[in-house]
């Protein structure tokens, strides 16, 4: 399995694509938008210039990784040869139903079907195909060439060898796999996006404020960063999508967003990428002093 295919060149596809890249794999990295594609390759390329700077790669390794990359804007002609597609698309339901659909006529019929999803079915995805046991959960961490947990999802029907071959083609990544079943959130999210709703909440309920909240996680259970912090790194947005995969597939409050989340969503404050979410990243170049934090 030397050929792979990613869909999406935003920050979880264009991770994963550096990290085939950099193990040696022939990537096809696909995304309808052509600046998409620049900004990823762009994206990688920052990636590989700041590991050079930490003399952990060389210059030829950062030439031989760009070289492994080829960008397409055809989702038929970029998938053409690869023996795994990871689809690394927005966290949308509907959408990556229309991918997989897709895939599953572009494809060949041994051809594994991964996606990056943080939260959503593997199964519902697989029904969706003529191939449910060729269809797994392949979760990265971000940011993905530093992060070595990659959650595997096995869907209701993905096969042993599949699993198997997912396992073993992590493991040739530098990632530590770790198989789980298939529910809302999986472990990490199951676990994580509660304790940053319940922070949002605290929050929400004048408890205390946002510095407050994060310096006493930090210093008091050793994380690297704050609850509130990490919301804003992941992107508002993802956080209240996953969190109502969670309340829709168990029906259960406890996974009900915090209406404080909510409402932040809909006024555009997304964390980082927007510019403001419970931190303002628009003075003093804040959002890079976080995101190099976090990558230290």
């Amino acid at each position: 399995m030397k050929n792979v295919a990613v869909i999406g060149a935003g920050t979880m596809g264009n991770g994963i694509a550096h990290t085939f890249a950099q193990s040696g794999f022939k990537v096809q990295l696909i995304d309808i938008s052509e600046d998409s594609l620049k900004k990823g390759l762009a994206t990688i390329a920052k990636n590989l210039d700041r590991m050079v700077a930490k003399e952990r790669i060389t210059e030829a390794n950062k030439a031989e990784t760009l070289a492994n990359i080829t960008t397409y804007t055809s989702v038929n002609e970029g998938v053409k040869n690869a023996s795994l597609v990871v689809e690394a698309a927005t966290e949308n339901l509907d959408l990556k139903l229309k991918i997989f659909k897709q895939l599953d006529e572009a494809c060949a019929q041994d051809t594994i079907l991964a996606t990056n999803t943080s939260s959503i079915s593997i199964t519902q995805i697989a029904a969706v195909t003529s191939r449910p046991e060729k269809v797994i959960g392949m979760h990265f961490m971000n940011p993905v060439p530093i992060m070595k947990l990659v959650e595997i999802i096995r869907g209701y029907n993905t096969s042993d060898e599949v699993t198997n071959t997912i396992m073993d083609l992590s493991k040739t990544l530098g990632k530590t796999p770790t198989e789980v079943n298939d529910y809302p959130g999986f472990v990490a999210n199951r676990i994580l996006m509660p304790m940053l709703n319940e922070s949002i909440e605290t929050l929400y309920n004048g408890v205390a404020g946002v510095e407050e909240i994060d310096t006493v996680m930090k210093l008091g259970m050793a994380h690297p960063m704050g609850p509130l912090q990490l919301a804003d790194f992941i992107g508002l947005d993802v956080c209240l999508s996953i969190l109502n995969v969670m309340h829709d597939g168990f029906k259960n409050p406890k996974y009900a967003p915090c209406p404080l989340l909510v409402n932040m969503v809909r006024a555009g404050k997304l964390g980082i990428k927007s510019g403001e979410g419970f931190y303002d990243y628009s003075e003093s170049r804040k959002a890079e002093k976080v995101s190099k934090q976090f990558l230290k």
